[in-house]
């Protein structure tokens, strides 16, 4: 089992997860990642840590806030 800290935190790697995203996601993310020097994965875990954290904290307001500026963005499109 790895571990490592990050900003504070420190993380095992001990579960792994896949799933798919969209392309315009990935290559956001890639851009994340260069611009902070970190891995794809280090900036996903982030990513996915906060936005568990907030919805722990705000509970499920939190997700449909987010469902809701997903849903107004694809209707400016």
């Amino acid at each position: 089992m790895q571990s490592f800290s990050y900003n504070g935190y420190v993380m095992r790697k001990d579960t792994p997860l896949a799933f798919r995203i969209p392309g315009d996601l990935k290559k956001g993310l890639e851009e994340i990642a260069k611009q902070e020097a970190r891995s794809v994965s280090q900036v996903c875990e982030m990513l996915l840590r906060t936005g568990v954290e907030a919805y722990q904290k705000e509970g499920t307001g939190y997700l449909q806030r987010s469902l809701s500026r997903g849903r107004q963005k694809q209707t400016e499109q």
